[in-house]
């Protein structure tokens, strides 16, 4: 495999922490500690377009696929609704004084995962909070949704991945997952698997037709795992650490393939925090540096 780095966006005066797709294949969105909400062209790294600009630094950025409105999860103050085409908010509603750390959409729903242990599921189009569900005292980091099981998944600070219910909402399973906290969680494309990484800078692979048996514990990084995300292909899996690295991996078997980092590859020369496939051969990548690369895989 060779992975060349064919553009440098730059603009955010603070860490990146949050990357998101666009309607558009050929744009998409970032934001960070700085609170701005930046759409870009693919094309063009110096044309950054302002969005919105919330007060506090912002974690989780979603797109609503459904009605095009993209979702910013304030810390402490809670989620702001924008039109990215009017660049206007449309709604907000006032979630919590804890951190927002992710956001996913499952048909009318969304579940917010805040940093007091609570997994907030909000009515997505009426923006009324419908259920919190309170299974930790530690934050939750990072949820996944597996719609052929009807179950979710929250990786917590307190090491543990607990399942529920995508429609009752019950806790049906506890994991103890890591040995620190589970920062990054993801399903196979197939559902078949659970995929979780944290701060122990462990891979694990959970088998989730037996019930989430632990399948492989892959030490794939030097220090904390930010984010793990497959290739739209369904190929490939990227995984981002704070050792300033991204790994590329067969996402069959696993196996590492590719090591992306400063002194081969111009890399990154702080935490990579998150990352966005924009297709099968193009990978992005946020920073700490304040910036975000773009990664030709060939």
């Amino acid at each position: 495999m060779i992975v060349e780095k064919i553009d440098t966006f730059g603009g955010h005066r603070e860490p990146i922490y949050a990357l998101e797709g666009s309607a558009s294949p050929d744009r998409f969105f970032s934001t960070g500690g700085d609170g701005q909400v930046v759409r870009w062209r693919l094309d063009r790294p110096d044309l950054g377009e302002l969005i919105a600009t919330v007060p506090a630094s912002v974690y989780a950025l979603a797109l609503n696929q459904l009605n095009g409105l993209l979702w910013v999860g304030q810390n402490y103050e809670g989620i702001h609704v924008i039109d990215p085409v009017q660049k206007t908010e449309v709604a907000s509603l006032k979630l919590t004084s804890a951190a927002i750390f992710d956001i996913k959409f499952y048909k009318n729903d969304s579940f917010v995962a805040l940093s007091d242990g609570v997994v907030a599921i909000v009515d997505a189009d009426l923006l009324v909070n419908r259920k919190h569900l309170k299974a930790s005292d530690q934050s939750a980091r990072s949820i996944a949704i597996n719609p052929v099981e009807r179950e979710f998944a929250v990786g917590y600070s307190d090491n543990v991945v607990r399942i529920f219910d995508l429609v009752t909402h019950e806790l049906k399973k506890v994991i103890h997952a890591h040995t620190n906290s589970v920062f990054t969680i993801a399903y196979s494309p197939d559902f078949r698997y659970l995929l979780t990484a944290g701060r122990d800078a462990h891979l694990k692979i959970w088998d989730v037709e037996k019930s989430y048996a632990l399948q492989n514990d892959i030490v794939a990084h030097m220090f904390a795992i930010n984010h793990l995300v497959f290739s739209p292909d369904s190929r490939l899996l990227a995984t981002a650490s704070m050792d300033k690295s991204i790994k590329i991996w067969d996402a069959e078997t696993y196996r590492l393939l590719k090591v992306v980092d400063r002194a081969r590859h111009a890399g990154h020369g702080t935490s990579v925090n998150k990352l966005l496939w924009t297709n099968p051969h193009q990978l992005l990548s946020a920073s700490d540096d304040r910036t975000i690369s773009v990664w030709k895989l060939s």
